[in-house]
């Protein structure tokens, strides 16, 4: 369940009673984890997996009535402005015109107020929050354009140009900074009150970083580029079934023998803070540690890219050394070598399994399938890259479609999110995780991103009233059928007892 999709009324979900409403949801239904995607403040296209930052929190996904009840806003600034007309959809190019200045106001209460939590997560978070407030200053300056158009002296980080536009954006650099104090300080304080109520929660890590980023420009060595900070080669996909151009995600790739040298100290630094984040990590596009696909920067294809070898388990055994053992996903989905297999079960992390590739060879059958599961695996029925269970089983092959309603033996009257839902319930994998969409039996038009394309992603939202008591119960009765219910935790079992003992 993504932030921006929860309920709310000023034109995005947020991170406040709403939020803390889904918490109460999962606990009362006998969930142990809730999944997000990436939280990073997202630029063109709005995709989480392309943001100004590894690090930032998204501006858009504060809460504004938190923001009032600390006294930063007051009711009128944002309740009467317009955050657009439909509930179920996110209005992205409203948001970027109305939510800055909103924030600003609260930001300017902020400073006045001068809190000494302030200076103290500015000071704890130098590292990564100086050069990002200047970046997002800068970009703010140019008009918005990406830093590879700024001016030479800026794009190339000159030291003396750098230090005059700290001192001429002072006070722009300030507010990026007070930003993301708000957003942190909501961020964990709703973690702190999932973890209280036995919900962990599960983040999400793209393997790559936005060229446009904060990341890139402070970290140039880090990346493929040359003198004059332009890509070399760039990330994607080749053809395959599905796309026969490939995907040209267009991401800067890794230096990763200059990152081997200094120990993978950017990325043991980017884990460790998602680990201040959440409690288990999912890293999208695992293969690419084993192998990375590379295009030649200005193709306007992938078909001409080639595969070059990643860091492989040197990595992994770095960050197990350095941090210590992770509870970690790996997205394995795809194409897989027996390489990239062998990297998985040498790393120990589970990967996953989705019920909607399961079904497209009854005759070679498919790892996907639920009786093939191992029990050392996360599964799912769909992603945030696929349609909902309903929308599938109107959009799929008919082959496919039929096979599923056979091998699940699905219902319509039941339903078929139903169905395939309980098939997950019931397989061996430690851990499984459904789309909200799913629980509500939603059709197509409840996806949430349709890969390659732009436009009309990351913008489902849930109605108000969507976590109510008696889907809670539902999914509570599923998991005790199952026994996925979460281990009872000390305070409970004393509770149990004194129940008992009260009988």
């Amino acid at each position: 369940m993504p932030i921006f999709s929860l309920p709310s009324p000023w034109g995005i979900g947020a991170l406040g009673a709403e939020a803390k409403r889904f918490v109460d949801f999962l606990s009362a239904g006998g969930q142990s984890c809730w999944q997000v995607l990436p939280l990073g403040p997202t630029s063109y296209g709005d995709s989480p997996y392309q943001s100004f930052s590894s690090f930032a929190g998204n501006p858009y996904l504060i809460d504004l009535d938190l923001l009032a009840g600390d006294g930063l806003l007051e009711p009128a600034e944002y309740q009467a402005l317009d955050w657009g007309s439909d509930p179920e959809r996110v209005d992205y190019g409203l948001l970027y015109s109305t939510r800055y200045p909103v924030l600003r106001i609260a930001c300017s209460r902020l400073a006045a107020q001068n809190p000494p939590g302030l200076a103290d997560f500015c000071a704890e978070q130098a590292d990564w929050l100086e050069d990002y407030a200047l970046f997002m200053a800068l970009k703010e300056d140019n008009g918005g354009l990406s830093w590879l158009e700024w001016p030479e002296e800026l794009r190339l980080r000159r030291a003396g140009a750098l230090k005059q536009a700290r001192e001429e954006h002072d006070g722009e650099i300030a507010f990026w900074k007070q930003v993301q104090y708000l957003f942190f300080r909501q961020w964990w304080g709703l973690k702190e009150y999932a973890n209280k109520k036995g919900v962990s929660i599960i983040g999400d890590l793209p393997i790559y970083v936005a060229l446009d980023s904060a990341d890139v420009w402070a970290n140039p060595g880090q990346f493929q580029l040359d003198e004059n900070g332009l890509p070399i080669e760039v990330a994607g996909c080749p053809p395959d079934a599905f796309t026969a151009d490939g995907q040209l995600w267009g991401n800067p790739l890794f230096r990763w023998e200059a990152m081997k040298q200094d120990g993978y100290a950017w990325w043991l630094r980017r884990i460790a803070f998602q680990f201040r984040l959440y409690d288990t990590l999912r890293i999208d596009h695992f293969r690419g540690f084993d192998e990375y696909y590379a295009i030649l920067y200005g193709d306007k294809t992938a078909r001409n890219g080639r595969w070059k070898p990643g860091p492989g388990i040197d990595f992994f055994k770095t960050v197990n050394k350095t941090l210590g053992r992770k509870d970690i996903i790996a997205e394995d989905l795809g194409f897989l070598t027996p390489s990239v297999k062998k990297l998985l079960k040498d790393s120990g992390y589970p990967g996953m399994k989705v019920l909607e590739f399961a079904f497209g060879s009854r005759d070679a059958g498919s790892d996907y399938l639920p009786h093939c599961f191992p029990t050392r695996c996360v599964v799912y029925t769909g992603t945030h890259d696929n349609d909902t269970i309903q929308g599938w089983m109107a959009s799929a092959p008919r082959k496919e479609v039929s096979f599923a309603k056979a091998y699940l033996r699905l219902s319509k009257r039941e339903g078929y999110h139903w169905g395939m839902m309980r098939a997950a319930w019931a397989s061996a994998a430690d851990l499984a995780v459904m789309q909200f969409q799913d629980l509500l039996g939603l059709g197509g038009g409840a996806r949430i991103n349709v890969p390659s394309t732009l436009g009309s992603n990351w913008q489902w939202r849930a109605l108000p009233g969507t976590f109510n008591e008696k889907l809670a119960q539902r999914l509570y009765r599923e998991m005790r059928t199952y026994q996925r219910l979460p281990a009872p935790s000390h305070q409970t079992k004393n509770k149990e007892k004194h129940r008992n003992a009260a009988q």
